[in-house]
C-alpha cells in the first residue's frame, strides 16, 4: 500500500505572481508531500491581523498570518509548514520570521522558512520539503537515542565522503576521502572504516546514507536508510554533542552550502539551508588556505594567531570578489594569520546574517562539519553569537553518524521480515 501525501501547509506571499508556484508544488509532489492553501475566512484574517499587532499593509501578509494562527489553533491540520517570501520584500521578511518562531513556540508541526526569487526551482526546495516529509513519516525514528546492533553510515558530500560504524551505541570504525567519484570514494571510506573496526561488510546488520549522493551510494550498497542530510546530520549533532534532550542550535558551513536547524529533544523544529554564494561556504575558506598556501587543516591554526582580523577589509558575499579581497589584504601588508581570521570573521559573519536569521538560536549552539575544525570560524561565530560553541568529538563525521543511529532503526525490522 502506498503511503498517504504528506500534508504541507503553504504559508506564502508572492509564489504566484513571481512564477515559483509550480517549482514549489513540483518539489513537494517528487518527495511524497502535497502543498495547501489553509481555508480562512475574513473574520479570520481580520482576528489574527488585531491578535498579532503587526502594522502590514500587504493584504497577502494579512492571509499569511491568518492561516498560521489557523493552524497553531489546531482549526487546521497539516504535517509540515513551508513559509516563504520573496527576497526583496522587507515586510515579508519580518512576517515570515515572525511566523516561524510563532509556530515553533506554539505547535510541534516542522517548518521550513524560505527566501525565493523568480529563478528559484524545483531542485533548490527538494531538500528543503524531503526533510519536512521525512520528519512527519519518521517521528518515531528520528526520537531514537541509542545505537545497537552493528551499523554503518556513509555520508556522501560535495566535498568529501565520511563513513562510520557503530557497534552498541559506539562508534569502533571511521573513513574520510575527498568526494572525487562518488562510488570510488564511498567504497575507499568504507574499506577504511571495516579496517579500523576488524569487521566484514557482511557483519553490518543495516546501512544509512546520505548527503548529496545517498541515493548512488544507497543504491550500490543495498542501504536501509536513504535520508536527506537536513535530519540526518542534526540528528548526529546532538547525538555526538548529548545533546538529545531539550533544545539546541545545529550549524553545519558545508562545501556548498550552509545549514542551520533548530532541534527540540533531538528532532528538527525548524531548519534553513543555502546561500547567496560560495563565499558564505567552506569553499571560500578552501580559497583562502590555497591563497595563503597552507593546507586547509592548516588555516584554523593560523588564524588563532591573529586577534581576530576584523580590521582586515574582506568581502566574501561573492567567492570572487572574496579571493579579491584576499588578493587586496595581502597586498596591503596585512599578516597572514589577520587574513585568515578575516576571513573566518566573514564566513561567520554571512551565515548569522543569512541563515541564523530563519531559526531561533538556543543554546547549545552545536559547530559540525568539517568547517567546524577551523578553529579560527568556530571563535568568530562564538563572538558573533555572544556563546560558546560546542564542537563534538568526531563532528565532521556527523551525517555518517547519524545515518548509522537512524539505521540501527531498521534491524528489528530485518530480523521479523
Amino acid at each position: 500500500m502506498s503511503e498517504q501525501p504528506v500534508r504541507i501547509a503553504q504559508i506564502t506571499c508572492g509564489a504566484e505572481y513571481s512564477g515559483i508556484q509550480n517549482e514549489i508544488t513540483t518539489a513537494a509532489e517528487t518527495v511524497g508531500g502535497k502543498m495547501f492553501y489553509p481555508d480562512v475566512a475574513l473574520k479570520d484574517v481580520k482576528r489574527a491581523y488585531k491578535d498579532f499587532g503587526l502594522p502590514v499593509k500587504s493584504p497577502d501578509l494579512k492571509l499569511a498570518i491568518a492561516r498560521a494562527q489557523a493552524i497553531v489553533e489546531g482549526r487546521i491540520e497539516a504535517d509540515g509548514i513551508f513559509i516563504a517570501s520573496c527576497f526583496r520584500c522587507a515586510e515579508a521578511a519580518i512576517v515570515r520570521n515572525e511566523l516561524r518562531r510563532y509556530i515553533v513556540e506554539n505547535s510541534r508541526i516542522p517548518v521550513v522558512s524560505y527566501s525565493f526569487n523568480e529563478r528559484t526551482g524545483s531542485s533548490t526546495l527538494l531538500t528543503r520539503l524531503e526533510a519536512l516529509t521525512t520528519i512527519a513519516r519518521r517521528r518515531s525514528l528520528m526520537a531514537r537515542e541509542v545505537q545497537v546492533g552493528t551499523t554503518m553510515g556513509v555520508d556522501s558530500g560535495s566535498s568529501t565522503t565520511k563513513c562510520i560504524i557503530m557497534q552498541d551505541d559506539e562508534i569502533i570504525g571511521t573513513g574520510w576521502r575527498p568526494t572525487t567519484e562518488v562510488l570510488k570514494s564511498a567504497d575507499e571510506v568504507v574499506a577504511l572504516a571495516l579496517e579500523e573496526s576488524g569487521l566484514k561488510i557482511s557483519d553490518i546488520e543495516a546501512i544509512g546514507t546520505t548527503g548529496y549522493g545517498r541515493f548512488l551510494v544507497g543504491k550500490h550498497l543495498n542501504a536501509d536508510l536513504v535520508q536527506e542530510e537536513l535530519t540526518v546530520n542534526s540528528k548526529g549533532a546532538v547525538y555526538l554533542a548529548n545533546a538529545q534532550k531539550g533544545f539546541a542550535t545545529v550549524i553545519d558551513i558545508g562545501g556548498m552550502d550552509n545549514k542551520a536547524i533548530s532541534v527540540n529533544d533531538g528532532i528538527p523544529g525548524s531548519f534553513t539551508m543555502g546561500g547567496i554564494c560560495a563565499g558564505a561556504s567552506g569553499r571560500f575558506l578552501e580559497m583562502t588556505a590555497k591563497r595563503l598556501d597552507v593546507d586547509i587543516t592548516e588555516l584554523g591554526a593560523l588564524s588563532m594567531k591573529s586577534a581576530g582580523g576584523e580590521d582586515v577589509p574582506m568581502n566574501s558575499y561573492c567567492i570572487v570578489f572574496g579571493t579579491q579581497s584576499l588578493v587586496n589584504a595581502l597586498a596591503a601588508g596585512y599578516k597572514r594569520e589577520d587574513v585568515a581570521a578575516a576571513a573566518c570573521h566573514s564566513v561567520a559573519q554571512q551565515v548569522y546574517e543569512q541563515q541564523l536569521q530563519e531559526v531561533d538560536i538556543k543554546e547549545p549552539v552545536i559547530m559540525v562539519g568539517g568547517s567546524s575544525l577551523i578553529q579560527g570560524l568556530v571563535r568568530a561565530m562564538g563572538r558573533m553569537l555572544n556563546t560558546e560553541v560546542v564542537v563534538p568529538h568526531h563532528s565532521q563525521y556527523i551525517g555518517a553518524t547519524g545515518g548509522a543511529l537512524l539505521a540501527s532503526g531498521f534491524i528489528d525490522q530485518k530480523k521479523e521480515a
